[in-house]
């Protein structure tokens, strides 16, 4: 995490609703303070700022390379093989950012027109901002696909506008701006951490509650035999998954795939971190103006996933790299750079981004969640 340096701090709009928040109710947890900076409806950083590209605050995978996107599209094409090339299918994709991933995907997809001619596509965005790139990035293939539509929650994505068609849901980097809650280890207990007011009316960590297992024993017991190593001063994360889209992986045939920078074992640390015009900074210095996120814990997700809906099975984790591999990408990157060759050595670079360890290749993870009707999805296998 960035240090907390005072003369950095920002006095943002968001910034004095949370002091009266604070003020009134109290300290507010972790998960309270990052679904406020996300998604409020007045200052939420999703609710109003662009954030991807080099104009915005970072850059997702699919901005790096084209391949990315059209890999990912190539795959769902597979999937829908898997699911018996059914006439009609939902194809969803959570938080699209400017819909370069989509775009890519159903321009490569074009290879097998019936699979878009097939297509129900279902975008959700909250931020008419990029619903407005999205529109006109994706505006060239309403005339290839059945039915495209945009929803504001995925909560709207539900059974009555899926219907009984077979779906397949792609999410890259959505899992990381999920709230979690945070805990201190002290005294052999856990306390919540939060956020409060500091002498001077800025905003600083804390932690509060009962260390000695009083007032939260289940949740106690459940850290302590999670993080048994911990020790006093430590920090956990704990990210309620329970509630993710799995409302529309639950009424029928089913494949997701999710794309995320973390760890795939419970971890000790404080992930949560906030990025602001392609640097970091204090997750305390811009509320509603920095984007926030915490590192996946990929095997909370699959534990979460399969305690919702039994029915359900999880792929994965694997490492970015393992899964874009198993995809081609250094072959589809070869031919591209020979019939690219003034464009070879920014090809190159961009998908070492992708898949080496020093750039997202080991660091990301992609998981799977699918019917247990359906084979292991493809790069899983």
């Amino acid at each position: 995490m960035s240090a907390y340096d005072p003369d950095l701090r920002r006095e943002t709009p968001l910034l004095e609703k949370l002091r009266q928040i604070i003020q009134r109710d109290g300290v507010i947890s972790i998960s309270e303070y990052m679904d406020y900076c996300l998604q409020d409806l007045d200052f939420g950083y999703y609710r109003s700022k662009t954030a991807l590209g080099a104009s915005g605050d970072f850059i997702t995978a699919p901005d790096i390379s084209q391949l990315f996107g059209e890999l990912i599209g190539l795959w769902a094409v597979v999937v829908w093989k898997q699911m018996g090339e059914p006439p009609q299918f939902n194809l969803v994709e959570l938080g699209a950012g400017r819909g370069t991933l989509l775009k890519d995907a159903l321009r490569a997809a074009r290879l097998v027109p019936q699979f878009l001619s097939a297509a129900h596509v279902h975008v959700v965005e909250v931020n008419p901002i990029l619903r407005h790139h999205q529109e006109e990035a994706l505006g060239g293939f309403n005339d290839f696909v059945a039915a495209m539509q945009w929803h504001d929650e995925a909560s709207e994505v539900s059974a009555a506008a899926l219907g009984d068609q077979p779906t397949i849901l792609i999410a890259n980097e959505f899992l990381d701006t999920f709230p979690p809650e945070q805990y201190l280890r002290k005294d052999g207990g856990w306390l919540r951490r939060g956020v409060t007011l500091s002498a001077d009316n800025t905003l600083a960590f804390t932690a509060y509650g009962d260390s000695f297992n009083s007032t939260e024993p289940i949740a106690n017991r459940m850290l302590d035999s999670l993080y048994p190593n911990a020790q006093d001063g430590d920090i956990v994360e704990r990210t309620p998954f329970a509630y993710i889209p799995c409302d529309i992986l639950d009424h029928t045939t089913c494949a997701a795939l999710f794309i995320d920078y973390g760890h795939t074992e419970p971890t000790v640390g404080d992930t949560l971190q906030a990025v602001r015009e392609h640097r970091h900074e204090h997750p305390l210095t811009s509320p509603g103006e920095a984007d926030l996120t915490v590192q996946v814990d990929f095997s909370h997700f699959a534990s979460d996933v399969r305690q919702r809906n039994p029915d359900l099975t999880v792929d994965g984790p694997i490492t970015q790299a393992e899964f874009l591999g198993r995809l081609g990408i250094v072959e589809r990157a070869s031919m591209l750079m020979g019939k690219n060759p003034s464009h070879a050595s920014a090809i190159e670079t961009a998908v070492a981004r992708l898949i080496t360890p020093q750039g997202m290749g080991t660091r990301f993870k992609a998981i799977g969640v699918r019917s247990k009707t359906l084979p292991p999805l493809p790069a899983f296998e």
